[in-house]
């Protein structure tokens, strides 16, 4: 809400849904909440994860952009938690011996200021980061599968997926079946 409000976006998911892109900093709780917030979705293409462990968000204003020489860049506020707000949260309320149930009660009530720090920035979005954007689909010469928005590499003269391009870098590795085989 506070970045909406900062970006003086009044209606994130009515009128100025086309407006917002954010970019979330952990995988946790204040990410839904965000989504939920700003109508922001991971299947919209408007909300980004960048995993760096940060209870943190940039929230990017598409109707603002900056002068770049470059790809378009935009004018955001980034918003991260505080830490000194779970101390000043003890403060508030030694009595509550739950620390979860000490910063709900006490995140209510504290000024925006003892709970964020915030910091105007620029985001650079290159046309492929845009909501609505569409690409080619071309499949992948090893595995076969499908990719989507220029996310392809080449190796060799072949047109690779991430994955088959650096398999040490994929998330997972196959264990050498697919389900239905013999």
């Amino acid at each position: 809400m506070l970045g909406c409000l900062r970006l003086g976006i009044d209606d994130p998911k009515g009128a100025d849904r086309k407006r917002l892109v954010t970019f979330v900093e952990i995988d946790r709780c204040a990410t839904d909440a965000i989504g939920v917030v700003t109508g922001c979705r991971l299947g919209k293409r408007a909300l980004k994860f960048r995993d760096w462990g940060k209870m943190a968000a940039t929230f990017v204003d598409l109707r603002s952009p900056l002068p770049n020489a470059g790809e378009p860049a935009y004018k955001a506020v980034r918003i991260a938690a505080l830490e000194s707000s779970k101390e000043r949260a003890r403060e508030l309320y030694p009595h509550i011996e739950q620390k979860n149930q000490q910063q709900m009660m006490a995140y209510r009530e504290m000024p925006e200021a003892e709970l964020f720090s915030e910091e105007w920035v620029s985001v650079t979005l290159g046309p492929r980061e845009m909501p609505g954007y569409k690409s080619a689909r071309v499949a992948c010469a090893q595995c076969g599968e499908g990719i989507n928005y220029d996310r392809q590499t080449k190796a060799a003269g072949r047109t690779l997926c991430q994955g088959c391009a650096s398999p040490e870098t994929r998330y997972y590795q196959p264990l050498g079946a697919h389900i239905g085989d013999s």
